[in-house]
């Protein structure tokens, strides 16, 4: 595991092996509805970074969370916007959907309109 700014980081191969396995930890992405649907990793929630500030306060502090972009810079952000809220476990995905050597998935598949930790759930 890489350490940046703080911030744990994992890698796409560490994201499949989560979703594959359907382990207890949210993954979501973190940029605008645009890139979204251009391609995602399958099955997670789209909660744009920007409206992410505005429900903070109802994500799980216990929970665990891993966050993508497209570089990794705005997922970053958001890490530390976690980290500052006392949600100690989440991490970074480490070069974005730049180096998702994976599947991926278009169109609106997964956005979150209402925000619920329910709807951080992975879509199968």
């Amino acid at each position: 595991m890489t350490i940046i700014e703080g911030i744990s980081h994992v890698d796409a191969a560490r994201i499949k092996e989560i979703l594959a396995k359907g382990e207890d930890i949210y993954v979501m992405d973190v940029r605008e509805l645009e890139e979204y649907t251009e391609g995602h990793i399958p099955g997670i929630p789209l909660l744009p970074k920007g409206e992410v500030p505005g429900v903070i306060e109802q994500f799980d502090k216990d929970a665990e969370y891993i966050i993508v972009c497209r570089s990794g810079r705005r997922s970053l952000d958001i890490a530390k916007l976690f980290q500052q809220e006392g949600i100690s476990k989440v991490h970074n995905y480490l070069g974005g959907m730049l180096e998702w050597p994976y599947e991926v998935a278009t169109g609106p598949e997964h956005v979150i309109e209402q925000f619920s930790m329910t709807q951080l759930k992975q879509k199968k």
